[in-house]
């Protein structure tokens, strides 16, 4: 009986030690899995192109190392006046621990019926954890236009929301 009752006293310790480890991992820890959806524009950004827009878009990401994430981008940016543009992308993110800001940098290709381009950009936010797992992330951003620096480059204002998996 004492050993019965010893051994399951040890199962329990090492049960609760092993959850403790789990629950005690950093938020930005290498091999978490992200995603997230974000809405950016509603006319806060500044460029040439005048015209109300909304961008939606949907993000993707691997820590491959702490505090290091690659990600992949779709997004969608309706134009009241104008033609839509969709966007594909890849990017690299840096997160400093300590806070919750990180930084940001991809490169994104941009299709409309008017013009292609290949956009550079620069991004810096913060991952407000709402729980373990589920973040709210404002974010500033600048886009650099290789085809028309003066129409199509800006900066804007995005809102996103990222949920980081284990």
């Amino acid at each position: 009986m004492k050993k019965l009752l010893l051994s399951l006293l040890c199962a329990l310790t090492f049960s609760a030690a092993s959850q403790a480890q789990t629950q005690d991992r950093l938020p930005f820890a290498q091999d978490k899995i992200y995603a997230s959806a974000s809405l950016s524009n509603f006319d806060f950004n500044w460029s040439k192109n005048q015209s109300w827009h909304m961008d939606l878009s949907a993000k993707c990401g691997y820590l491959f190392e702490d505090d290091w994430m690659i990600t992949g981008t779709l997004g969608y940016d309706w134009h009241k006046k104008g033609d839509n543009t969709f966007t594909i992308g890849a990017g690299l993110r840096y997160y400093i621990e300590q806070n919750g800001l990180y930084l940001g940098a991809g490169a994104n290709y941009m299709n409309n019926p008017v013009y292609e381009d290949f956009v550079p950009s620069v991004q810096c936010g913060y991952a407000y954890f709402l729980n373990r797992t589920v973040t709210i992330e404002p974010e500033v951003y600048y886009n650099l236009s290789t085809k028309d620096v003066t129409e199509y480059s800006g900066f804007g204002i995005r809102i996103g929301i990222g949920i980081y998996f284990e």
